[in-house]
């Protein structure tokens, strides 16, 4: 028992990957024998849970008719535009707002009020100023992710240690290497582990862009699901948006571990 512990659960060690894959299989596994065994063993009923052959066969009905693959691209054309848009904008800043007093001076205050507004209460303006189709969801989606990239960034960017910077000073490198070459490379495994977070955010938000004046999408589907019962739907349409957040999840992860090698491996 002690050679377990000191090999499996000591903080901050690393464990073989086969022990890794294994542990992630048998919760995974665990999960939905639970599932099934409150679905299928009548222990739940079907208007609140679905059994798994439900929600596959709403999956291939909805393969069938199309509306899934129009649903979904229709979401993450949305995601994928506010998210971009986002990014491109909050990165650069980001750095600039947790590296220069007077860049945080000008930006934080008014970050910081904007991020605390629920995006829900925008939405009615949003659809005065924007209008109703797709790019009232894009902006709900950049306003949502937008400003907590921002605020995220800036402290990724802060915490380079000044030391490090000054040992650059004093090797000779001007201020534009030293920000080229010492600080953006610091802070941008940070940078990328803020994108990944947010990006989950920005499912989140989706959703409630979709609340209103909707009819495609995978926020739509699931709450018009809703509105008719259709349990099983509204299973699948989570499952799909959890399933697409693990896979992106994972790219940024591999993208992180892949171009910065000097970060530690997430």
């Amino acid at each position: 028992m002690a050679s377990f512990l000191n090999a499996y659960v000591a903080p901050k060690k690393d464990i073989p990957r086969g022990a890794y894959l294994t542990t992630s299989t048998v919760v995974a596994i665990s999960m939905i024998v639970v599932w099934c065994a409150l679905s299928y063993g009548g222990l739940v009923r079907a208007d609140f849970l679905p059994t798994p052959g439900a929600v596959i066969g709403a999956a291939v009905a909805g393969i069938d008719d199309g509306s899934l693959l129009v649903n979904t691209t229709v979401s993450v054309t949305e995601i994928m535009s506010g998210f971009v848009i986002a990014s491109i904008l909050s990165v650069p800043l980001g750095i600039l707002m947790g590296s220069f007093k007077i860049v945080e001076a000008a930006i934080e205050p008014v970050t910081n009020f904007v991020r605390y507004l629920p995006v829900s209460a925008l939405i009615p303006l949003l659809i005065l100023w924007v209008g109703i189709d797709m790019s009232e969801k894009i902006t709900v989606i950049f306003i949502g992710t937008f400003f907590q990239q921002l605020i995220l960034i800036a402290d990724v960017s802060r915490l380079v240690p000044q030391d490090l910077l000054d040992v650059s000073y004093t090797l000779g490198a001007n201020r534009r290497t030293v920000v080229a070459r010492v600080l953006i490379p610091a802070t941008m495994p940070g940078v990328m582990d803020t994108l990944r977070v947010t990006l989950g955010w920005a499912w989140t938000y989706l959703v409630v862009a979709e609340l209103v004046a909707a009819n495609k999408g995978l926020g739509y589907f699931i709450l018009n699901s809703m509105r008719g019962l259709f349990t099983e739907q509204i299973f699948l349409g989570i499952m799909v948006i959890g399933l697409l957040g693990l896979i992106t999840d994972q790219i940024f992860k591999f993208l992180r571990n892949r171009l910065m090698p000097w970060a530690a491996s997430s």
